[in-house]
């Protein structure tokens, strides 16, 4: 059974941006060392190999392009607005994925929500999660955590002892100017792509920094009258209406995005089938009139202006980013329409070959299968967004098993994922390792030259995010952008 009320508390892409917050803003950064963490992470390995060395040492000082993320604007996190804030306090590093990773540990619900809850004194939340902490801190989303909390607070484990000093250093960190600290200065990631949950498009104060994607879910999941009809000031009573409205949205923004994208795939598979207009127009009126429509009429519906949206997108040269594999929360993931995942994404590049297609977070548990999409179709691309947290260990099985299968010039490395930054510092030194560990593995079994793997790096960390995403263009567009 599917739990709706669950989904809509924890599902971070269903929250829409609740669950982040702040209260104070403060004048000025704390006076810390802005030293990157590539010098002295936790996760850097001490090899004695001189060729695994080099590629580590070019691993550590190479820029991520972070691909993904889904955060706040830091105003929103310094603000005091109670949309945006589930809990300002040390649990708010906590409160995307690994809560969901606490809460099949065993934490009870009631205990759940008072431990994100706002009206907890925070050093009383140590207790709430000791029982559990043991079982998820290990895990990749447990892992991103506690190295955002050693690199972040100076605190090497969470205990009764330490988290007065936690609580302490993030109210000390979330201050005016602590994005850029942590992204640029910290995790050394040049800039970032992000899909807001609040808003179909971010006007961001850092457009440079956090670039933004078009949401195309609402175009044509629903569609989200309200979310994206209402902003546009367009009357809808025809389908040539709706059109006009997915219009207004590239007609505005396109020019600034750098992607579109869509998480469809929590509903549904992503079988998009080409619907004409003229059949598409019947359904859309039912939908407008409020009637019920069975399940083949929303489908076709939602097939009809997906590709309406994707026609789009493409005339303006946006790559078109799709949710694959594992869902976020807990409790209701169909793994078998996972299954369908990689077949569908198939189909999806035969039908649109002017199209590029980003296929997201793996589509893990699935991903042999994507690599062989990546392999056969030119205009498949795959993210590696959100899979070094997933699970780590197949995330980096999977980048070598790419590297030695599809075209090294198709795959993107990172991507957060997050809506809080802190997290996002924790998991780029994840996928740093994970990186590494699979270019010296396929060195030092013979796969690759030490050459080879260098001259890798470069590429599958930036490289191939600047053509694809045509970033060069896009970042002169940004410095100019009419709402700074």
């Amino acid at each position: 059974m599917v739990h709706k009320n669950r989904i809509n508390r924890r599902s971070s892409l269903k929250v829409m941006g609740s669950i982040i917050g702040a209260t104070t803003a403060f004048s000025a950064v704390p006076s810390v060392s802005a030293t990157p963490i590539r010098d002295k992470s936790i996760h850097k390995r001490k090899s004695t190999n001189k060729m695994i060395k080099e590629i580590e040492t070019s691993v550590w000082q190479t820029p991520l392009i972070d691909t993904h993320e889904h955060l706040l604007e830091e105003h929103e996190r310094l603000s005091a607005n109670p949309q945006l804030v589930r809990c300002d306090d040390w649990t708010m590093v906590m409160s995307m994925y690994l809560d969901s990773d606490i809460f099949t540990a065993g934490m009870p619900q009631e205990t759940w929500d008072q431990f994100f809850s706002p009206k907890v004194d925070p050093i009383d939340k140590w207790s709430l999660l000791e029982p559990y902490w043991f079982a998820v801190k290990n895990t990749g989303y447990g892992q991103a955590v506690s190295i955002a909390i050693k690199e972040l607070y100076g605190v090497e484990e969470l205990s009764s002892k330490t988290i007065k000093q936690v609580q302490r250093k993030y109210e000390e960190t979330r201050r005016p100017g602590f994005y850029k600290r942590i992204l640029r200065d910290l995790a050394n990631i040049e800039s970032c792509q992000v899909n807001c949950l609040n808003l179909p498009f971010s006007e961001s104060p850092m457009p440079t920094l956090l670039m933004q994607d078009i949401s195309i879910w609402g175009m044509h999941a629903g569609p989200n009258f309200k979310q994206f009809g209402e902003p546009t000031g367009i009357k809808i009573h025809s389908l040539s209406d709706w059109h006009q409205v997915i219009s207004w949205w590239f007609t505005k923004y396109g020019k600034y995005a750098t992607a579109v994208k869509s998480q469809h795939a929590y509903n549904r598979n992503i079988d998009y089938e080409k619907i004409p207009a003229d059949k598409a127009e019947p359904i859309f009126k039912k939908k407008i009139e409020k009637q019920t429509l069975t399940s083949k009429e929303q489908k076709a519906l939602e097939d009809h202006l997906f590709w309406f949206a994707v026609k789009k997108a493409t005339e303006l040269n946006l790559p078109v980013k799709l949710h694959t594999g594992y869902y976020a929360g807990h409790g209701y993931m169909p793994l078998s329409r996972l299954l369908q995942n990689p077949g569908s994404a198939s189909d999806l590049c035969r039908m649109a070959p002017d199209t590029n297609f980003i296929f997201m977070h793996i589509c893990y548990p699935y991903y042999e299968e994507l690599i062989a999409i990546a392999k056969h179709y030119p205009n498949a691309h795959v993210d590696m967004c959100w899979a070094w947290i997933i699970n780590p260990i197949a995330a980096k099985d999977f980048l070598k098993k790419y590297l030695v299968t599809a075209p090294a010039n198709k795959i993107l490395t990172f991507g957060g994922d997050y809506v809080q930054v802190e997290a996002v510092l924790g998991h780029s030194i994840i996928a740093r390792h994970g990186i590494s560990l699979a270019l010296s593995e396929l060195v030092e079994e013979g796969w690759f030259t030490l050459d080879a793997a260098l001259e890798l790096i470069d590429p599958i960390m930036n490289g191939n995010a600047r053509r694809i995403f045509n970033l060069k263009e896009k970042t002169a567009l940004l410095k100019k952008v009419p709402w700074n």
